[in-house]
């Protein structure tokens, strides 16, 4: 699918922008609360790698389900916010986060590449639109 692979070229275009970004920040600015959720720097990334984690084992449904969307919503309930909790991000290795978050984006690049373009027509996936 052409439109899958304009999308994994621009989720590499932007881990190579964000990737010196996010090394360059200190320990104080990324441990300081910002969000609403009074998420810092470091745990976003790390809802980052859950998210790319999760929708990984979506696309991999897909290659052999009727019916790939119905994968258990981790987002719902606050579940989010657990799964930072529970992996504990605060204290982990910022470098090592980076890392995670880059290398898991890109083998889920990987895999969104290798799906069978009949899959995608049987999914109903619909490429959004840009804003």
């Amino acid at each position: 699918m052409k439109e899958a692979t304009q999308i994994t070229f621009e989720i590499c275009t932007l881990i190579e922008k964000w990737v010196p970004r996010l090394t360059s920040l200190s320990e104080q600015s990324i441990t300081e609360p910002r969000n609403n959720r009074l998420r810092n720097i470091k745990q976003i990334p790390g809802h980052l790698i859950d998210s790319t984690s999760n929708n990984t084992h979506r696309v991999v449904h897909l290659q052999y389900q009727k019916s790939p969307f119905s994968f258990p919503n981790y987002a719902t309930f606050g579940n989010n916010d657990r799964w930072i909790a529970i992996q504990n991000y605060e204290v982990a290795d910022w470098n090592n986060m980076i890392q995670l978050w880059k290398y898991s984006l890109l083998h889920l690049c990987h895999v969104i590449n290798n799906v069978n373009d009949e899959n995608w027509k049987m999914s109903g996936f619909q490429v959004p639109k840009k804003i």
